[in-house]
């Protein structure tokens, strides 16, 4: 039996990956293809522990490197739980966020280094990386405009400066760059539906592509 097509969704906060993620699996499975939507952090009972833990906003204190770890673990949680089995049984698997996050996020927003965060997370998913990387592009100012106005309740991160969040953009950057093989970017600040039918007639023609 053939594995499914493990696919994830990246972007800054505000680029309306949850959003987008969410209507191309809808789309697909209404289709008649075989998949299946997750996320991170979470996905799974004790990764969705983990996740209140990591953006709970009274968890001000949490040192970086602890906040690199629990996403690590919450992702080992959500690969074993959710991702792997799906695969294995040939339906595709839609993830909104896995390990690029992680990079972006902790390796240049808290500057604790790309490579070191690759680290830790190499220990968590044991080389289980993603087959294609939708990456909906948009810029840290625009992102964060789009939160503020859309969310009545912001998260640990979402609260963070707009510096923390530049280094994430830039952070992304270098994630396409070094993984430019799996990448496709689609421009998010076109507007939400043609954000969504441009992702969808791209995931469909990979499903297609794999048979």
């Amino acid at each position: 039996m053939k594995t499914g097509l493990f696919i994830t969704f990246e972007g800054p906060d505000g680029s309306g990956k949850t959003t987008v993620s969410t209507a191309v699996t809808n789309m697909l499975e209404a289709d008649g293809y075989q998949v299946r939507y997750t996320r991170e952090p979470g996905g799974s009972n004790i990764a969705e522990q983990i996740r209140h833990v990591i953006l709970d906003p009274k968890n001000t204190e949490m040192d970086a490197r602890t906040e690199a770890l629990l996403y690590a673990a919450s992702r080992r949680q959500h690969l074993i739980d959710k991702v792997l089995p799906v695969l294995e049984q040939g339906v595709h698997v839609i993830s909104d966020r896995f390990v690029d996050s992680s990079l972006a996020y902790q390796g240049c927003g808290r500057e604790i280094g790309m490579d070191e965060v690759y680290e830790i997370n190499q220990f968590a998913i044991e080389n289980h990386m993603p087959d294609k990387t939708i990456f909906l592009q948009i810029d840290a100012e625009t992102g964060l405009k789009r939160i503020h106005r859309g969310r009545e309740v912001l998260d640990r991160l979402d609260q963070e400066s707009v510096e923390f969040h530049q280094r994430v953009h830039e952070g992304y950057q270098k994630v396409i760059e070094k993984y430019a093989d799996r990448m496709i970017i689609v421009d998010a600040t076109a507007d939400v539906d043609t954000v969504i039918q441009k992702s969808y007639e791209i995931v469909k023609g990979l499903l297609d592509a794999q048979g």
